[in-house]
């Protein structure tokens, strides 16, 4: 079975994106290139990553120009090569097709097409942002391992990323702290 790991940023007060959607709800992070190290997933325990749509835009419009920007940072140039290569798997209502390379769209209930992907072989899935589809298989709970990145800030209002789940446990497994003042919190759900 296919592990799934969420992994967001998120608030002191437990937003994990601001209402600013023209800036894809980024706006408050506080950027540190050692987080980003700490985070990837270039060690091929991960090869499909689960987005919504919103997320999914964001990530297009970001990570596929930099493919062939030739002023693009050798290590943004490194991580735009990793999920391009990863399977992207997107579920949106309004979107038919994608030009990005390895990507699949869905309008199905997420849980039914996760489930079928955690049966399949293969490495582990990542699934980032999307809120409302980590609150659907949270429910469900089918994500195996929460990582947050909780940044120095409050944010006052945002999206919650657990706003409509119920209760469940959690048990830590790493903590790590940064000079930046964000802390990575890497979580296995309760069995």
């Amino acid at each position: 079975m296919r592990k799934i790991t969420m992994l967001n940023r998120v608030s002191i007060d437990g937003y994990f994106a601001s209402l600013n959607d023209a800036a894809f709800g980024m706006d408050w992070f506080v950027p540190d290139p050692e987080v980003d190290k700490a985070v990837r997933s270039g060690d091929g325990q991960m090869d499909t990553l689960i987005l919504g749509g919103i997320t999914y835009r964001g990530f297009e419009s970001h990570w596929a120009p930099m493919l062939s920007n030739p002023q693009a940072p050798k290590e943004m140039k490194a991580i735009a090569e990793e999920l391009t290569h990863m399977t992207k798997v997107v579920f949106s209502r309004k979107r038919k097709q994608s030009s990005w390379a390895n990507t699949k769209l869905f309008d199905d209930k997420p849980s039914e097409v996760v489930r079928r992907l955690k049966a399949e072989e293969g490495a582990g899935i990542l699934i980032m942002g999307s809120g409302s589809i980590v609150q659907q298989l949270a429910s469900d709970a089918l994500i195996d391992e929460y990582v947050l990145i909780v940044t120095p800030v409050v944010a006052g209002r945002g999206k919650s990323l657990f706003k409509e789940v119920d209760r469940f446990g959690l048990t830590l497994k790493e903590t790590t702290a940064f000079k930046s003042g964000n802390v990575i919190l890497r979580y296995e759900l309760q069995k």
